[in-house]
């Protein structure tokens, strides 16, 4: 057992420079001026005409920095219960004059989403949701359309922390961000996006922390219910699917008891047509595979002393390593719960008791095909001015035709208790203590099962792709193809035999404890919070599947029609008919081959199975040869435990903090000034299971695969540990009472995922020839660590409109990045050259400094009483570390997620009618280094996604203060998603997800 020990102290002081470093190192001086200066001394603030405040400031929702304020007296309730009403403005001009009330009072840099009214929030997705704000755009789940993550003034992903009413959520996906989709959006109460740090809250996150808020019992006392019925349909899918739900939130016992309770499912299907490049790796190639060659023998190889230079590798090249197209039919179902208990004894206690649960069951099923490439065997090689290659061919190219049927289970529970104590008028508490659980498939079901058949050996004909355009509207078209190429047997039944038979089952889960303790000092314009934070994360995962028994075997090989001893001919029952790939993929050229064969792979791998014991009798196509499965194999495709998968990481976070806020004035301007230190200390331990690979063997029923016999496993565990100081100010002047100036600077994290933290190397057992690879993680890593700057105009020119201007910057060390290098592993001898093994080894580092820098500009209005109004933005972002894709050097460094951005939402809102169209739109940006096939020369290749513009629209009419009916049609345009590579005519991905169309009725009591 190997243990390390890594301790780093505050070395984020070593990094401070110049202003930058004045400026941050001032806060904790500050904080101290703020405590010992006296209230009485300070200036008061000027009393606020009561007729220059707007009408909808009343209504504005408590925002984040308000958690820990007085509770509410019995008296304030009994007014609202038995008196006269507070009038609480409803709809959408509702909802945006809160959100401004709150940005507007808020001390740092915040955007607000409200519930337009109980049961009613703005969008369906609340990634969605979120894109409407200033420097918030979104990733989409290709295969279904749905926003699932957000990216903040370029930083995306685990870069953003998420809250569930200031409690971070747990995860089992393995890093920090939350796939909005398992959130439900329905009856959710606030959402802030805090683009600086609270450092009460949380100053773990480079781009945005992100507060979800539920509503409680206590929000507003008294009986009030909610329901939501509704059906959406996906215009490619043809099913019509429900989402329906509850809320009923009463008090009683004379106000002193409350309780609140909800659940809605969800169902939504959709059709998704894709074609894939998996991966564009780049090479050298040799002079004799180039078009137009005089070379009589073509034996590539690397260049030195002696080597034919007709065969030496010395042309730079990008290929193509997979290329295929799937239909995918998804199934998402979700259940969201939510139980909230409240207790009032008096009017300086509250305790809550909540319990938040969610279920997401994801479907899907999958046919296509996919043809595997190998740059050694390309010929007739043409490339473009950059280098890529526009088109080849290659002998003896095998035909798969693929299905495959996944399941995702995600389920999440958080319990939480909270207590809220006013001491005095001065002094009041909060503690809070919470557990939640997250699992990925909890009951260890398979998570994939895997049909690919087709036909190879004496029928593999000469293929190639020719690529005539650009990934934005143009296919890569492949020629040659079908059974010793004729076309018109590309999908002939009676050729096709079996091949391999994957199944995999992934397990993780993820546990995390929580406590903290905010203690709040008022007294006139000033207001100190200090106190504390323990997080334990406790991060499990391991996976079963049947590469390491080297099951998925069993019958490779394509059965007699290819002439292949390995593999058996399939019965014409298996397959259930075509589906056309005529426009495929609208608005785009190029042809796909005509069509795609439906199979279901449970009654593949039942056939199979079928066949019987080829331990008890001899089975014609079995493979007897076969490492493992040649002497192991009884009949069924049997999981086996992948020890290089086990990952057990535990975090434990301690924090301290301190925040005072100081009103006064200058030359007679309201002055708002908080200044903040939080001190955060990290002890983590990651475990795991180590191997090495000891032989590699061909495999004679399929000559592109290799097996990798590995080492017996050695249990390793790492321990580390850092401790950071993270300083944060903000300032507000408000020149008059409409025109402010803020000024903000602070020093953030962000922590790597937990799931890069494992301590071994994870080598395959089931590869290819010529794409060998490895991957492992680094439990030394460090966070990113990021000096921010905000500097912000806003001018509140009349009610329910605005505008505003925010520049901004990151400086931002210890970037993560996913290097690849080519290494060999352990001497082992690649049997296909003779020669050492090389593998393309990726792994996490921490890398180079870079600086991110832009403005968000934000326009809201509203047309008088005219109903009429409209929500526009947009953000300019770059960097100093752009990506040069000329740069073939190992050490390429680039900032990812950067993109300008634009959002528009025009609304009406009149006599109980509703409408709003939203536009959005993302400019190209760098999505990631790493595609799924990494087995290139110049390490990990890029993934970009092309530029995208939505529209979606919904409306929405109010019969009366009860009921309501709603619709919603979402990619009205019909956008497709893609991404490339290195340069634009490498496509990876083109995805047509279709609209989406939904209506239903909301009832309101």
């Amino acid at each position: 057992m190997i243990n390390d020990t890594i301790n780093n102290h505050d070395c984020m002081s070593e990094r401070f420079a110049g202003r930058s470093k004045m400026l941050l190192a001032g806060a904790t001086s500050l904080v101290a001026l703020c405590v010992a200066a006296s209230p009485v001394a300070a200036a008061p603030l000027a009393a606020k005409d009561a007729a220059t405040v707007d009408a909808g400031q009343n209504a504005a929702t408590p925002t984040t920095d308000d958690q820990n304020s007085t509770l509410p007296k019995k008296s304030q309730q009994a007014a609202t219960t038995t008196g006269t009403p507070d009038i609480v403005v409803t709809g959408i001009i509702g909802s945006l004059q809160r959100n401004l009330d709150a940005k507007r009072d808020a001390p740092g840099v915040i955007d607000m989403i409200s519930s337009e009214d109980i049961g009613k929030f703005p969008d369906s997705n609340v990634a969605a949701a979120m894109q409407r704000l200033p420097g918030i755009s979104i990733q989409r789940d290709g295969t279904r359309g749905d926003a699932t993550g957000i990216t903040v003034r370029g930083f995306g992903g685990d870069f953003n922390t998420t809250l569930y009413d200031g409690r971070r959520i747990s995860t089992a996906a393995g890093g920090r961000s939350v796939d909005f989709s398992t959130v439900g959006a329905d009856f959710i109460g606030n959402l802030t996006v805090l683009k600086t740090p609270d450092v009460t809250l949380s100053s773990n996150s480079i781009g945005a922390t992100i507060n979800i808020e539920f509503p409680k019992p206590f929000d507003h006392p008294g009986f009030r219910a909610a329901a939501t019925a509704s059906g959406n349909i996906q215009d490619a899918s043809g099913k019509i699917t429900p989402t329906i739900g509850a809320l009923v939130s009463d008090t009683f016992a004379n106000d002193t008891l409350g309780v609140l309770a909800d659940v809605i499912y969800t169902r939504r299907d959709t059709q998704t047509n894709n074609v894939y490049v998996h991966g564009w790796p780049g090479n050298k190639f040799a002079p004799c595979q180039m078009a137009g060659t005089t070379a009589t023998v073509c034996n590539p190889q690397d260049a030195g002393p002696g080597v034919d230079p007709n065969n030496a590798k010395s042309i730079v090249g990008w290929f193509e390593q997979q290329y295929g197209a799937q239909q995918i039919y998804s199934k998402d179902e979700r259940v969201d719960g939510r139980l909230a208990l409240q207790w009032h004894p008096s009017e300086s206690v509250m305790v809550t008791l909540d319990d938040n649960y969610s279920r997401q069951k994801l479907l899907r099923n999958n046919v296509g095909f996919g043809i595997w490439f190998n740059q050694g065997n390309f010929r007739n090689i043409v490339q473009d001015s950059n280098g890529t290659i526009t088109d080849f061919t290659q002998a003896n190219t095998q035909t798969d035709f693929t299905a495959e049927t996944s399941t995702q289970i995600r389920e999440t529970n958080q319990v939480g208790l909270n207590l809220k104590w006013d001491v005095n008028d001065n002094l009041s508490f909060n503690a809070d203590a919470s557990y939640a659980r997250s699992t990925q498939n909890p009951n260890g079901e398979p998570t994939a099962d895997d049909a690919d058949v087709g036909y190879g050996g004496s029928l593999a004909p000469t293929m190639g792709i020719t690529i005539n355009g650009d990934s934005r509207n143009s296919l890569p078209e492949l020629h040659g193809y079908g059974p010793g190429g004729n076309a018109d047997q590309w999908a002939d039944t009676s050729l096709i035999g079996s091949h391999v038979t994957v199944r995999q089952a992934q397990q993780n889960s993820d546990s995390l404890k929580q406590f903290h303790l905010i203690g709040t000092w008022k007294q006139d314009d000033f207001q100190l919070k200090f106190g504390g934070q323990y997080v334990d994360d406790h991060f499990k995962q391991s996976q079963r599947n049947t590469f390491v028994n080297n099951f998925w075997q069993a019958y490779a090989g394509y059965g007699p029609a290819s002439g292949s001893a390995g593999g058996v001919a399939l019965p014409g029952d298996l397959f259930q008919g075509t589906i056309s790939t005529d426009n495929f993929i609208p608005g785009y050229s190029g042809a796909l081959p005509p069509v795609l064969l439906r199979i279901s792979p449970a009654q593949y791998q039942a056939y199979l199975s079928s066949l019987g014991n080829p331990q008890a009798m001899n089975i014609p196509g079995f493979n007897y040869s076969g490492t493992t499965v040649g002497n192991t194999f009884t009949g069924t495709f049997d999981l086996a435990l992948d020890p290089s998968s086990i990952r057990d990481i535990t975090e434990k976070t301690w924090s301290l903090f301190m925040r005072a806020d100081f009103k006064t004035e200058i030359a007679g301007m309201p002055f708002n000034f908080n200044a903040g230190i939080r001190e955060e200390s990290t002890n983590i331990s990651s475990s795991g299971l180590g191997q090495v690979p000891v032989q590699i063997l061909t495999s004679q029923a399929d000559p592109t695969l290799l097996t990798i016999v590995p080492s017996a496993t050695q249990p390793i565990t790492t321990k580390s540990s850092y401790s950071y100081l993270l300083p944060s100010i903000d300032m507000k002047l408000e020149l008059t009472d409409k025109f402010h100036l803020r000024f903000d600077a602070s020093r953030t994290l962000t922590r790597p995922s937990l799931s890069v933290l494992s301590p071994v190397l994870s080598v395959g057992t089931g590869q290819r020839i010529g794409a060998l690879s490895a991957s492992g993680g680094n439990p030394s890593l460090k966070p990113y660590l990021s000096d921010n700057f905000d500097f912000a105009a806003e001018w509140y020119y009349q009610s329910n409109s605005y505008a505003s201007v925010d520049f901004f910057i990151k400086n931002v060390s210890n970037f993560i990045v996913g290097g690849t290098q080519n290494q060999t592993i352990n001497d082992v001898i690649d049997p296909t050259t003779g020669q050492k093994a090389v593998f393309a080894v990726t792994q996490q580092v921490n890398g180079p400094d870079a600086t991110v820098k832009g403005v968000e500009l934000a326009w809201q209005h509203v047309f008088g009483q005219s109903g009429f109004g409209f929500n526009a933005n947009a953000t300019f972002v770059t960097t100093n570390k752009p990506y040069d894709p000329k740069d073939i050097s190992l050490s390429g460094f680039a900032v990812t997620g950067l993109a300008n951005s634009a959002n528009f939402v025009g609304f009406y809102e009149k006599h109980g009618f509703q409408f709003r169209a939203a536009l959005n739109y993302r400019a190209k940006y760098l999505l990631q280094f790493g595609q799924v096939q990494n087995t290139g020369l110049f390490g990990s290749e890029p993934t970009y996604v092309d530029p995208s513009l939505q529209l979606d629209l919904s409306s929405s009419y109010d019969f009366n203060d009860h009921i309501s009916v709603f619709g919603e049609i979402t990619n009205v345009t019909d956008q497709v998603q893609s991404t490339h590579g290195r340069f634009s005519n490498q496509l990876l991905d083109v995805y047509n997800y279709g609209r989406r169309f939904t209506a239903g009725v909301r009832f309101h009591f």
